[in-house]
């Protein structure tokens, strides 16, 4: 059995797959299995991975016979993932040469069952390192300080601490004993994540960037969602169940307001992108629905957020003074429409 599995979703990746696996096959650390789960590609992908798996007996590929999403694609390397840890990969990225190493070895010597790192972001402009928390190992209520409290009620203020899972390297019997999945196509990672740490008795974490994350301009984080208020009302309901399961209710008593202008703000930059149809006057209907809504209605009341990028803090206070009009020219501007 291996002591890691890295799990990669494959969706029309062709173009950074060769590099995302070679930056595993090159590992100091060898002791591991490689899932690539094809999810349901279109494009070169599937012959990449086959010429993978058939060059390396550590590599092994499962395909979905269509595209189910990353959650599914998740779940399925989870499934059958045999190694002691896991860790995720996305295909666009790379994993550092001794990425492996370091957290295997962390998570060794402190005892802890999960190992966490900082991560370079790369772009065209260039690489910057980004930290997930100052080295050290964490307790149990020390991870609910650090992790789970900010991803429950503290999505607003800069710098908002993000959900990715790949700067993790995961305790397998863990995520088996919590029964922990993913599910959806957007913010899923956040809700992961929260369970997991729920969970998880001792971390350790390393300043050292070993992990490679592309900035990409195409992800589905940078086109229109049709259906994202669907996608976030399904996110509260699971962020409610954890909440009331792991008694969280009093660790951040505004996060139910924090969570709703969190999502308020993404579903109004989501409604002015390029990608929808709908005319501005309907764009701006929509807004004006949805903020009416009683979950946003209360959170535009109840909460005043503070803290955020200047962008952003212009969008609230148009938001709260219902100038809903204004919203829309600053959007139409921003993104020329």
């Amino acid at each position: 059995m291996p002591g890691i599995s890295v799990i990669v979703p494959v969706y029309q990746a062709e173009k950074f797959l060769v590099q995302c696996v070679e930056s595993v096959t090159r590992q100091t650390f060898q002791d591991w299995e490689l899932l690539l789960i094809d999810d349901g590609c279109t494009d070169a992908s599937p012959t990449l991975c086959a010429r993978f798996a058939e060059a390396d007996e550590r590599i092994r590929v499962f395909r979905q016979p269509k595209n189910q999403g990353v959650s599914e694609a998740r779940n399925r390397g989870l499934d059958n993932a045999k190694g002691d840890c896991i860790a995720f990969l996305d295909a666009d990225d790379q994993l550092e040469p001794r990425a492996l190493e370091t957290l295997w070895e962390l998570r060794t010597q402190s005892g802890a069952d999960t190992a966490g790192c900082a991560h370079w972001n790369v772009s065209a402009a260039g690489t910057s390192p980004e930290p997930l928390l100052p080295a050290g190992v964490y307790s149990r209520e020390q991870i609910r300080e650090s992790i789970v409290c900010p991803l429950l009620g503290e999505r607003l203020r800069v710098p908002v601490f993000n959900g990715f899972i790949w700067r993790f390297l995961f305790s397998t019997k863990i995520l088996r004993n919590a029964a922990i999945r993913f599910e959806g196509a957007y913010l899923e990672d956040e809700i992961f994540l929260m369970e997991y740490f729920c969970n998880a008795e001792k971390l350790v974490v390393t300043e050292e960037p070993l992990y490679r994350y592309l900035l990409n301009p195409n992800s589905a984080t940078h086109k229109y969602m049709k259906d994202f208020q669907q996608v976030f009302d399904r996110f509260m309901e699971r962020k409610t169940e954890i909440v009331q399961r792991y008694n969280l209710t009093d660790a951040r008593p505004q996060w139910r307001e924090n969570s709703s202008w969190a999502g308020l703000l993404i579903a109004i930059g989501n409604e002015y992108a390029k990608g929808n149809p709908a005319s501005l006057r309907e764009r701006q209907a929509a807004i004006e629905t949805l903020c009416r809504r009683p979950d946003m209605a209360e959170a535009i009341q109840k909460l005043r957020p503070e803290g955020l990028g200047k962008n952003k803090q212009l969008v609230v206070n148009l938001v709260r003074g219902k100038h809903f009009r204004a919203l829309t020219w600053l959007y139409r501007i921003k993104n020329r429409i």
